[in-house]
């Protein structure tokens, strides 16, 4: 059975190599790597290494190197046909069916491929021709000898309508072949015969992921030529948005043992990833003209689990940055993730090697920062953030691209440490920052009149003694107040306190526990207030619902609740967007209980 590059590829993304080969070595994590004895050699000391990122395995005593099917060929004795069966079953994928037509097809695609080597090889002799004398000054310009294009294929096309296709014709091509394969133009004018697509253009070949030549891009030594680059059309060989410029041999070099880095670079065109690699940074590939797609973020991720997307440091380079973190959003999930270096303005990576020199470059590399500070600043450069109604405005887009977010637990982090640094940067609302903080109140609930004789201010204290006691008594619902819990702006110190040590617990936790709870908030020193909460049971449970309300109906209450304390705080600037907010934190099977409870609400303002 044939099997198509897609399906291996999509076997091997679904499938950690760890976990594949842990079931027949025994492996122990070595920071990014795991390691183990060698399966294919008698040792004491383990010098057989896993990396999951880069999907391959390397055993030092032996020298054999691969993936995970060549694994299984190696250690089982199977073949390449059953070892793709195994894995497929561990993988949960059913195999390709057999298409009658697909071995035609691999033929003419095989012979597509012969034809765009043996074009490239026509570049390649035209460019040390006479023909190609001012494109050799050009890229002698740029700091390109003839070993440099021999090793990356560099080439010419002539000023010709002609010459690519007699010679290749001359060689037994077809006419219909070579424009199928996009190398020459078929005119709608039937009477009139195809011409070459590419003239007076540096010809940069375009590899597939197994190093086969599917396209080619060109760059006009005219400069007054409509299109600067001019790249193959889409091809049954070649899909624009589906490929990166040098990816086989990135990926190879990234797959180096030696190879520290956790992802490719991506650089803008050609010439970028040419300097990059002859810098040492052979782990680079460009896009082809185009924002990253999500077929190329997935191949960027299949090799390594944080790319780094370098960007010029102008106004342009800043605004192609911003549409990466717009695509790649929908995309993130554990283990998938971006970084972005950005140049220093007017130089793009080609420049700044040629000026500065490698040390420059990777400097900028180093300095690289996270997807996270990219959806920050993202945010707060969209607009000015001098009053409180432009503040409240950016924590509205803040939660607007949480939305985005398709992982829950990436979401769930990412929302985190964005409203982390709104606190942090502009402050919370302490609406009684001009007041007194009250003591600690636990006394029973007061009557009318006391409350009157208490004023709004005692009263506030009061309720949030009550939000902050039903959290501690049932945590579980953090699960669905998150959100909610952080907009409340509590004036007491042992109520902020709490928020604070309850926020960062639920950072770190993987599952809302009441004891574990408690032990952290012990651990931090407020065992004595917890304490006087827990002495205050009995009136908490009466303030949400009772001992037998449901845990939805405490929700309820616990956001109706919290709802009309943040309208009593009229320092707060941001209670109506807190509010709307609150119905977005609550789960679905809730939100039309709450939604009836805040409508009943308002109408009894």
């Amino acid at each position: 059975m044939r099997f198509g590059e897609n399906f291996i590829d999509e076997l091997k993304t679904r499938l950690r190599p760890s976990e594949v080969i842990g079931r027949h070595v025994k492996l122990k994590r070595q920071g990014r790597e795991f390691a183990g004895l060698s399966p294919f050699n008698n040792e004491k000391t383990p010098s057989f290494f896993v990396n999951d990122e880069k999907g391959f395995y390397h055993c030092f005593s032996s020298g054999k190197h691969g993936d995970i099917i060549s694994f299984l060929m190696e250690t089982q004795g199977l073949s390449f046909t059953e070892a793709i069966e195994q894995l497929a079953l561990m993988a949960g994928m059913d195999l390709p069916k057999e298409d009658p037509r697909a071995e035609e097809r691999a033929k003419r695609h095989k012979t597509s491929v012969s034809w765009m080597e043996q074009a490239q090889m026509f570049y390649a002799r035209t460019l040390m021709g006479e023909a190609g004398k001012a494109a050799r000054q050009y890229l002698k310009s740029r700091g390109l000898g003839r070993d440099d294009c021999e090793r990356f294929g560099i080439g010419f096309a002539p000023d010709s309508f002609s010459a690519l296709k007699d010679d290749m014709i001359q060689r037994g091509a077809s006419s219909d072949l070579l424009v199928e394969a996009g190398l020459l133009i078929k005119p709608d004018d039937t009477s009139r015969a195809p011409w070459d697509r590419f003239r007076n253009r540096i010809m940069f070949p375009i590899h597939d992921g197994r190093g086969r030549i599917i396209a080619f891009g060109g760059r006009a030594m005219d400069k007054d030529a409509k299109a600067k680059y001019l790249n193959s059309p889409e091809t049954p060989l070649f899909h624009k948005g589906s490929t990166l410029y040098n990816y086989a041999q990135a990926r190879k070099a990234l797959s180096d043992p030696k190879n520290a880095a956790r992802g490719l670079i991506v650089a803008e065109g050609y010439m970028d990833v040419i300097a990059l690699s002859r810098a040492g940074f052979a782990h680079a590939v460009a896009p082809l003209g185009t924002a990253l797609t999500e077929d190329q973020l997935a191949l960027l991720w299949r090799v390594g689990s944080e790319p780094i997307l370098c960007f010029d440091g102008d106004k342009a380079g800043i605004r192609a940055a911003y549409r990466s973190v717009e695509r790649a959003i929908p995309l993130l999930r554990p283990g998938h993730t971006l970084r972005f270096a950005l140049l220093p303005e007017g130089f793009d990576p080609d420049d700044l090697i040629r000026v500065q020199g490698r040390p420059a470059m990777q400097s900028v590399l180093e300095r690289s920062i996270p997807m996270v500070d990219m959806v920050w600043e993202g945010e707060v450069r969209a607009g000015p953030l001098d009053t409180p109604e432009a503040r409240a405005g950016l924590k509205n887009r803040l939660f607007t691209v949480l939305r985005q977010f398709s992982d829950e637990g990436v979401r769930e982090q990412y929302k985190a440490a964005l409203l982390e640094r709104f606190d942090k940067q502009f402050g919370r609302a302490h609406a009684g920052s001009g007041r007194k903080n009250r003591p600690f109140y636990i006394k029973n609930t007061p009557s009318m009149s006391q409350k009157q004789a208490m004023g709004e201010d005692a009263m506030y204290m009061v309720t949030e003694y009550r939000l902050m006691g039903a959290i501690l008594e049932w945590p579980e619902m953090l699960e669905i107040l998150d959100q909610a819990f952080f907009d409340v702006q509590f004036r007491s110190d042992v109520c902020q306190r709490l928020q604070s040590l309850i926020l960062n617990w639920l950072m770190t936790t993987k599952a809302v526990d009441k004891s574990l709870l408690y032990s952290h908030i012990q651990a931090e020193g407020m065992e004595g207030a917890l304490k006087r909460f827990r002495r205050e049971r009995s009136i908490t449970r009466a303030a949400m619902g009772g001992e037998e309300a449901s845990l939805e109906t405490r929700t309820a209450l616990w956001i109706q609740k919290a709802a009309r304390l943040i309208r009593q705080d009229q320092s707060d600037p941001i209670g109506d967007d807190t509010q709307s907010r609150m119905a977005e934190a609550m789960r679905e099977e809730n939100e039309e209980a709450l939604k009836r409870l805040l409508r009943a609400d308002r109408r009894s303002r």
